[in-house]
């Protein structure tokens, strides 16, 4: 039976425990009454063969292994080969009855980590001492360095699995550029390997398509002054076949002003082909809207050209017939003659609405004395058949300063914008403003209705501001619409004149006050 210590009472600090390999008990008690007298309470056990060893060291852990050698006891060399064997790394000390340099030299070459003599006992606690810490020192070590080699093999396998090439970039303070680190997915958006990319930063560089290198360099050199994030899309050229990549990294700098990049590069190419197609489908969109608007405004102007050519000429031809019968109504048939006066006006009602309608199907106005005259008689239309008051502050356009298609584009706006105050704004006033401003056409119309609201814009079925807003971007132009800051609705846009459509949109300045409106 082993011989071991008793259970050691609870204890804030931790205990040695020793496992001794001593042929009896009695070369073990001295050894032990030495390092009670010394400050060391262990716990310990004393075992003699194979067997008992190794189940010890299977039970539990050990600070430390004492061989003490004799006649009936295990030698040093076997028990330190079973420890070995077991993938241990226990200090192990042996105690010698006196100086043998060949025993000691044995020992050592069997793996002990020191040899004490009897004679010297007082070095057999430093000696543990020393051993223990060591020991724990490679521990800590060896799970460092375990959990390091998991760290990596996870980051590996993580980015391995990328859809991309992870890296690590260097800017030396020489000005070049150094990978540390790319993974396997390098081969795949590159066409090149990783000894490759890892030898010579500058074949990233040269796989960059020519018209893009000078933008990733100069982002590249913003990112490494500023420190901030490094976000560059451009093409690069593998195999032949052009791909459109994104890299993407945030940068750190050191103490020595070397930066470091730590990022991912990904294909891109299936959404840029994806926006590709979305701009080619609102191209093919927008230019239906055109043809639409084109058959629409040519459509207009028939029914506008009929109304006014033929219903404008049977109405006249019948008022004048009216008027004839009136003058030849005798005196006394005044019933009959009040008939015909009403059926005059009648007509000449009938000839104001047939007026209007051709004039908003067609304004001949718009041609005949500009844009300016067309939106302050589209004005003065709107206030006498709505009842809604409609002040107009319109700067004259000069012939040659605007086209024809867009002088009818912002006179339908004008429409578009009048006819929803009319359905939605329970207004009773509304006020345009139109001039020039920073090579470009202000447009601003402001009501004192009840407002819009986020929701109201958000409609589905709002086709009159989404038509607005075809027509705006349609000129290059800006559009905003809001609750005014006095309530009401506030609708503002601009429109590049011809020659001027690179400058950018200008904000509008507040109106002058007007009534209750503002």
């Amino acid at each position: 039976m082993p011989a071991r210590s008793p259970a050691p009472a609870l204890r804030s600090e931790p205990l040695l425990s020793l496992l001794f390999v001593a042929p009896s008990d009695d070369a073990v008690a001295s050894l032990v009454d030495m390092l009670r007298e010394l400050g060391l309470l262990p716990y310990w056990e004393r075992l003699a063969n194979v067997v008992d060893l190794r189940n010890a060291l299977a039970r539990q852990s050990w600070d430390a292994v004492l061989c003490v050698p004799g006649i009936n006891g295990l030698a040093p060399s076997t028990a330190q080969r079973n420890i070995r064997e077991l993938g241990l790394d226990l200090p192990f000390i042996v105690i010698t009855p006196g100086l043998d340099e060949k025993q000691a030299l044995r020992a050592m070459k069997s793996g002990a980590h020191d040899v004490i003599e009897l004679n010297h006992l007082e070095l057999l606690l430093p000696a543990i001492e020393r051993e223990v810490r060591e020991a724990r020192q490679r521990n800590e070590h060896r799970v460092a360095l375990e959990m390091l080699r998991e760290s990596e093999s996870r980051f590996r396998a993580l980015a391995s699995n990328l859809p991309g090439m992870v890296f690590q970039l260097r800017l030396e303070s020489d000005g070049n550029f150094r990978f540390l680190y790319v993974s396997e997915g390098c081969h795949k958006i590159l066409g090149l390997k990783q000894h490759e990319l890892l030898a010579s930063a500058q074949r990233f560089v040269d796989a960059v398509d020519a018209a893009d290198r000078k933008s990733l360099l100069a982002a590249l050199a913003d990112s490494a002054e500023h420190v901030t994030m490094l976000n560059w899309e451009g093409r690069i050229r593998s195999r032949g076949k052009a791909k459109w990549v994104n890299l993407r990294s945030t940068p750190q700098k050191r103490e020595d002003h070397v930066v470091e990049w730590q990022g991912i590069v990904t294909n891109i190419s299936h959404s840029k082909d994806i926006e590709a197609e979305l701009r080619n489908s609102r191209e093919q969109l927008a230019e239906l809207s055109f043809h639409l608007e084109a058959a629409k405004e040519a459509e207009r102007e028939r029914i506008a050209r009929d109304i006014h050519d033929e219903l404008g000429s049977i109405l006249v031809r019948l008022k004048i017939e009216a008027s004839l019968l009136a003058g030849k109504l005798p005196a006394e048939a005044k019933t009959l003659k009040e008939k015909a006066l009403s059926i005059e006006a009648l007509l000449d009602q009938a000839m104001g609405t047939a007026g209007r309608v051709a004039r908003q199907l067609r304004p001949g106005i718009l041609k005949e004395f500009g844009l300016s005259a067309a939106i302050e008689s589209q004005a003065e239309d709107f206030a006498g058949s709505t009842g809604i008051t409609c002040r107009t502050h319109c700067e004259s356009v000069e012939d040659g300063e605007i086209d024809a298609d867009t002088s009818l584009a912002i006179f339908r706006i004008v429409q578009e914008a009048l006819t929803n105050v009319a359905k939605h704004a329970h207004a009773s006033l509304v006020v345009v403003r139109m001039q020039r401003e920073n090579g470009s056409i202000a447009l601003e119309i402001r009501d004192n209705g009840r407002g819009i609201s986020d929701a109201d814009m958000a409609k589905r079925k709002s086709f009159g501001l989404r038509g607005i807003r075809e027509r705006v971007h349609a000129l290059a132009g800006s559009f905003d619409i809001r609750a005014g800051e006095h309530g009401g609705t506030c609708l503002q846009l601009q429109i590049p004149l011809p020659g001027a459509a690179d400058m950018g949109p200008t904000e509008l300045e507040p109106m002058e006050p007007q009534g209750n409106l503002f």
